[in-house]
């Protein structure tokens, strides 16, 4: 199946106008490396089905689009609300955990302990920031008291930000658990938790995953100021960091956005922990057929920035336009990546680590590859591991990934310039290397007079850590 050469990958949300069988085929064909399932909305039957439709997709145009399914997390709402409820500038308004119907003077909300972990002065934040309050006073028991400080109408089960406050409700709650293991069940390749704080919510959440036998990977959701503070250990913790920049910009002063998320893909670059970059990059494509010019601009900066991949929500999954919007994110990647800013990212292996050679072997790989223009840099792998290296180095080879984990392939296809294959004949290093190479022949992805640099493990059969590298030359 022809597709775009874009490196950077492309997620989209499937919704109701998009979890079909002819509108996931289409939105393949047009680039869609992964899949998204936002647990927020939906039920388990109507994901059930919706992953289902993904990998009959999958094996009737041979491609190997990852599921991802994200976990709603501890979102804070309004209960019911009263219709053409108005909050004016000034007002007082209440807060109470009491489920009830609200109106313009008290209304529910879903945050059992709000009135004992909010202080006085602290800011309350409505419908992604459009209303603003602030807290006068609170019982500590179940009633805050707030000003209106920038009103507006509010609607039932609209979001709540609380900027300034320490949340204790945990990452990962009993709805999240429950999506969790039916997710796991369905063999979803990624898990992204939302409201992600510090390191140990994701290692909670890798335990869960390991405990119950599965091995899908973790995406940890970057939209709260706390876990920027601990950035350096999520990503360590993680294997791939989602910058939400929907609730990172309620929760933080909007014009440090840009500039956190080039930071977390500097970080993430460094640590070859893969980046996507995530909420309104063609929004306007909802509702028209084309996108603004500060929406182009946006999604080739992320490339520029280092992104792995970039994610539309809304556009596909409830948008008018969802297979013009992946078509024409395709254009603007592909433009993107013709600057040379976005290739050879240099690393050097840490000595303290217990995968120091085999990441030396990887990422002196990729500088060979620069030297002899290689075609493309072809690896062996058991757990993926190999990908994350020689990905996160960026080169302009492509990267052609081999495993006898059919699981795996389907997760690296996250990974930037990662084009993964089911092989299972490890019959010998040097025989696995041409076989694989004819392959790629066969597929004209490789031809006659091509460089290519080789990784794998010798002997082959131990599918140990990479620990052997070979230039070879298409004959």
């Amino acid at each position: 199946m022809k597709r775009g050469h874009n490196k950077t990958k492309i997620i989209a949300t499937l919704g109701p106008v998009s979890a079909n069988p002819e509108m996931i085929r289409k939105l393949i064909h047009a680039g869609v490396d992964v899949f998204r399932l936002n647990f927020s909305h939906g039920t388990h039957e109507l994901h059930k089905q919706t992953i289902a439709l993904i990998k009959e997709a999958n094996r009737e145009l041979n491609t190997h689009v990852s599921i991802l399914a994200d976990l709603q997390g501890p979102k804070i709402r309004l209960g019911e609300v009263l219709p053409l409820t108005v909050l004016k500038d000034g007002d007082i308004f209440r807060f109470t955990t009491h489920p009830q119907i609200g109106n313009k003077e008290v209304a529910y909300i879903t945050y059992p302990n709000f009135p004992k972990d909010v202080k006085v002065g602290e800011t309350v934040l409505i419908d992604d920031g459009k209303i603003e309050l602030k807290v006068l006073e609170t019982n500590n028991h179940d009633t805050v008291v707030t000003k209106v400080v920038f009103g507006g109408p509010i609607s039932s089960k609209k979001g709540v930000n609380l900027p300034d406050t320490q949340v204790s409700i945990p990452s990962l709650t009993e709805k999240d658990h429950a999506d969790l293991m039916f997710a796991l069940g369905e063999g979803a390749n990624w898990i992204a938790l939302s409201f992600v704080r510090k390191a140990e919510d994701i290692i909670h959440l890798k335990n869960i995953i390991r405990h119950h036998g599965y091995h899908s990977r973790v995406i940890a959701k970057i939209e709260k100021p706390e876990a920027l503070k601990n950035i350096d250990e999520i990503i360590d913790a993680t294997d791939a960091i989602m910058v939400a920049r929907g609730d990172l910009g309620v929760e933080m002063p909007v014009e440090l956005v840009p500039f956190t998320q080039k930071d977390l893909c500097r970080k993430c670059l460094a640590k070859a922990t893969p980046v996507i970059i995530a909420t309104q990059m063609m929004e306007s494509m909802i509702e028209h057929p084309h996108p603004t010019r500060a929406e182009v601009t946006d999604v080739a900066n992320a490339v520029l920035d280092g992104a792995d991949a970039v994610m539309l929500s809304a556009e596909t999954a409830a948008g008018k336009f969802p297979e013009k919007v992946i078509k024409t994110m395709v254009r603007i990647v592909e433009q993107a990546e013709k600057e040379s800013v976005v290739y050879d990212r240099r690393h050097i292996p840490d000595k303290r680590s217990k995968t120091y050679l085999s990441d030396a072997i990887c990422f002196n790989a990729c500088n060979i590859a620069a030297e002899v223009h290689a075609a493309a840099i072809m690896g062996m792998t058991k757990t993926g591991y190999t990908a994350f290296m020689v990905s996160s180095c960026r080169p302009k080879s492509r990267i052609y990934i081999f495993t006898n984990n059919p699981e795996v392939v389907n997760i690296l296809n996250l990974l930037w310039g990662v084009e993964a294959f089911f092989y299972d004949g490890m019959r010998g290093t040097n025989n696995t290397f041409r076989e694989v190479q004819q392959h790629l022949v066969e597929q004209g992805k490789l031809k006659q007079g091509d460089t290519v640099i080789n990784l794998g493990t010798m002997p082959v059969k131990e599918m140990a850590r990479t620990n052997t590298l070979k230039i070879s030359q298409i004959l």
